[in-house]
């Protein structure tokens, strides 16, 4: 990837993993193909959960910011 494109965002990859799934439960792929999408699959899907808990601690992280902010007020 260069410097200048996006990554994918997580609805992106988690089609192109939906579509792979798709194709696999088809069962018309060759063995090699169907390694090749499995082992794709496996890393779209290890994609798509990091960027679920990078998202998850960014909100967690917003939570306690703002909780923090209501106690300086109240106090």
């Amino acid at each position: 990837m260069s410097a200048h494109e996006k990554p994918h965002s997580f609805e992106s990859k988690l089609a192109e993993l939906e579509h792979l799934v798709r194709q696999m439960e088809q069962g018309s792929m060759p063995l090699d193909s169907s390694l090749d999408a499995f082992e794709k699959g496996v890393k779209l899907a290890k994609d798509c959960h990091q960027i679920l808990d990078s998202a998850s601690q960014k909100v967690t992280e917003i939570k306690q910011t703002g909780e923090q902010s209501d106690l300086e007020t109240d106090a």
